[in-house]
């Protein structure tokens, strides 16, 4: 998920080579902006790395510190008065030999689900990060320092995760869709969709349209969960949306066959077919689109 962020890299060195990289303060003040660990790592010990001059930078605890293979410490940011106030996420180093002379380092930063500053900063310094530190082992210097202007920070860094919260709330509400219809998988199912809801009424540079099609995803998934009157809420405010803004094309054909269906599982017959009569005639302009729309029309009664 994107409450993590997950970075792989190949690197021409020993495992050992690559740990002493990553814990000797030494070495990592060549490649880490200047920052080091006060200490060799210990597991169950805290830590903390400063930035030249002493200034604080991390700290943490070390969980997990098996050289030359292993390192897992939380990492709690402390260069930023914003994110020093998020709690702590937890960074996993996994070292495996890939072969002769080469070695795949792994890098996870996860628990970042209740610190969106950090997952937001975090997201693109890993990359320089790690690439500096190939450079340095294996051609004895690091990376320059980026001389072009420094990106624009961040205006909605909450708002920008929720939006990425929101998307894979939604593809797994597709793959939930996809599964056995079993109590377990409705549940999931049901959790997600409205996860996804949830997200996208926070996210950043969100639209009418983002609302309207998690109402429509709560419909679909109600309704396969065999609660067909909940399903017809959702379907109601998602039409209500569409007509309240302006939407048409491919949300409002979907607005129309979720109350459709409800109203078919409700067992009034004469509405959902009049439904179904509109939702096959809203124009739906891309021709990808329209295949996608006939597909999951493929199952409509016949309507006059």
């Amino acid at each position: 998920m994107s409450t993590r962020h997950v970075h792989r890299i190949y690197i021409r060195a020993t495992a050992e080579q690559v740990w002493e990289g990553l814990v000797d303060p030494a070495f990592t003040r060549r490649y880490f902006h200047d920052t080091a660990f006060d200490a060799a790592p210990q597991a169950g010990q805290p830590y903390r790395t400063t930035m030249s001059g002493g200034a604080p930078a991390v700290d943490g605890i070390i969980e997990v510190c098996e050289p030359p293979h292993r390192l897992v410490q939380t990492w709690h940011v402390l260069y930023d008065a914003a994110m020093a106030e998020e709690p702590p996420s937890r960074v996993e180093w996994t070292i495996t030999e890939a072969g002769e002379g080469l070695v795949r380092l792994d890098v996870v930063h996860g628990d970042l689900a209740l610190s969106p500053l950090t997952w937001a900063h975090v997201k693109d310094g890993w990359p320089l990060l790690l690439h500096s530190l190939k450079s340095l082992l294996e051609t004895g210097e690091p990376l320059p320092e980026e001389t072009r202007a420094a990106p624009e920070a961040i205006e909605d860094a909450d708002g920008e995760w929720h939006r990425a919260q929101g998307i894979v709330c939604n593809n797994g509400v597709w793959e939930m869709v996809s599964a056995d219809r079993t109590p377990a998988n409705d549940e999931e199912m049901l959790r997600r969709a409205y996860a996804s809801a949830y997200h996208w009424q926070r996210a950043a540079r969100r639209t009418p349209a983002n609302e309207v099609r998690g109402l429509y995803m709560l419909a679909k998934a109600l309704l396969l969960a065999g609660q067909p009157e909940r399903s017809m809420h959702y379907a109601d405010a998602c039409l209500a949306g569409c007509l309240e803004h302006g939407l048409v094309d491919f949300d409002l054909a979907y607005a129309h066959e979720a109350r459709a269906r409800a109203l078919g599982a409700l067992g009034d017959t004469e509405a959902s077919l009049a439904e179904w009569t509109i939702a096959k005639a809203v124009p739906v302009a891309e021709p990808e689109d329209r295949e996608i729309v006939e597909a999951d029309f493929a199952d409509a009664p016949v309507t006059a």
